[in-house]
């Protein structure tokens, strides 16, 4: 016989906001049957309606606040409701930070078993204008070129003029660049036809350099009037040093192709994160947030606490962001990463820096690392920073044959964190402290620097 629930849909109930999902929502439990309701916030008392149950967990839609957290405020975005970009602007920053302090903290404890400090969140100064690299899906609307954002749960594409987490200089190139191609009739591509040229208008921007590159990415080969149109672009966007133009002739939702081509200017733009200088291509992954980049960099150097003598090998090391930080102050760094473009970037990266005392090598960490480590190449520190999914099994292995004294992790998924600290701790590693630091503001998004010692 099925056990009845203790809500039905329709029902109009009392409830008491506990937590955020990590889409934002807020969590309330009724007789322990959670409710995922949007708009909630921890220690809110409200007035909901239950819009759907399944046997595990329900959905409601708030009708009222009764009683209002004294972290809630007006969000300032005029289309945050619709938009899904954000989900926390009508959380105060300081609320933010409280927020993932205790995500982090409560993920580790719950999944990992892990006791240890976790240092309260490190923020912004200023939360807003943050991301340095805009892409703008377009569409058509009245015979002119429209961008912004998908609407939630559809591919309608609407526009929007600004973005509150964009730097204002990409809103301004964006707009202009759409403005630009739409009286030259380029047309927008159809998703359903697939016809139509110009998909998406991508533009980064170095924070320190104030370097601007515009990317456009088409179905077809060919620009209409493609002259016309960079003269413009030359003319009209401040500070611009590269325009790039990308083809992508599949029916796919990925946003860039194969074919990438300079049509103007340089292949990149530079930028800087500390004093560490980059090349950025149009397709080189380069964080959104380089003053956040920074601090979390700087945690994971302190973490490492090295003295000169020390060798280190950074799995996952895209373009070598945390790499060459590292060996400005190591003996040797051995950096690996499975993207060979990104090997390529970190190469480059390298000899623009004159930093010496660095190798990239292209291959799975959980391969590479074991040929190292039988090889004699053992490490003093391994920094790891994985995809969300964390550190693959064979890698964690190989950590715990290869024992170096101190492991640095750098997260970007609390859960997979906690995960992979549990098997370390089992080891023979000690937790010793995590830093969360808020590279994302506005979105449920956290970072987490964790340092691991070797207990003997």
């Amino acid at each position: 016989m099925s056990k009845t629930l203790p809500v039905q849909k329709n029902d109009i109930i009392d409830i008491v906001f506990e937590d955020l999902t990590h889409d934002g929502s807020g969590v309330a439990k009724v007789d322990g049957y959670p409710l995922f309701i949007p708009n909630g916030l921890p220690g809110e008392k409200a007035k909901v309606k239950v819009i759907k149950t399944n046997k595990n967990y329900g959905f409601g839609r708030l009708m009222e606040i009764t009683e209002r957290s004294p972290y809630r405020v007006e969000a300032p975005c005029l289309i945050y409701k619709e938009c899904g970009g954000c989900q926390l602007q009508h959380l105060s920053y300081e609320g933010q930070l409280k927020t993932k302090h205790k995500h982090v903290k409560d993920v580790l404890e719950r999944i990992g078993k892990i006791d240890t400090t976790v240092h309260p969140t490190l923020g912004m100064e200023n939360p807003w204008r943050y991301r340095n690299k805009s892409q703008v899906p377009i569409g058509e609307q009245e015979g002119g070129l429209i961008g912004g954002f998908y609407q939630q749960r559809s591919h309608q594409i609407i526009n929007m003029e600004q973005c509150m987490i964009q730097q204002e200089e990409n809103d301004y190139v964006v707009n202009t660049v759409k403005a630009i191609c739409s009286k030259y009739g380029v047309r927008a591509y159809d998703e359903a036809r697939h016809k139509g040229e110009l998909r998406h208008i991508m533009a980064r921007r170095g924070l320190v350099t104030k370097e601007v590159m515009v990317v456009l990415i088409t179905r077809t080969q060919d620009i209409p009037n493609r002259k016309a149109i960079v003269d413009e672009i030359v003319q009209k966007v401040p500070n611009i040093k590269s325009i790039i133009h990308n083809v992508n002739n599949k029916k796919t939702n990925v946003i860039m192709g194969d074919i990438t081509r300079t049509i103007w200017g340089e292949e990149t733009i530079t930028d800087y994160i500390g004093d560490v200088k980059f090349a950025i291509s149009a397709r080189s992954f380069y964080q959104v947030n380089p003053e956040q980049t920074k601090v979390l960099y700087e945690k994971a150097l302190e973490y490492a606490n090295l003295n000169g003598e020390e060798k280190v090998i950074d799995a996952y090391c895209g373009i070598g962001t945390i790499s060459l930080f590292l060996a400005k102050k190591a003996s040797q760094v051995f950096g690996v990463e499975i993207v060979p473009q990104a090997i390529e970037d970190a190469r480059n990266n390298a000899r623009l820096n004159d930093i010496h005392n660095v190798e990239f090598a292209v291959g799975e960490a959980e391969v590479v690392i074991p040929n190292w480590y039988k090889e004699g190449n053992e490490a003093d520190v391994l920094v790891v920073d994985p995809p969300r999914k964390g550190c693959d099994e064979a890698l964690l292995q190989t950590i715990l044959d290869m024992k170096p004294k101190k492991v640095v992790y750098v997260s970007c998924n609390p859960a997979t964190l906690a995960r992979d600290l549990r098997i370390l701790e089992d080891g023979g590693y000690k937790t010793e402290e995590v830093q969360p630091v808020d590279m994302f503001p506005q979105t449920m998004h956290v970072e987490a620097v964790a340092r691991l010692s070797l207990l003997l």
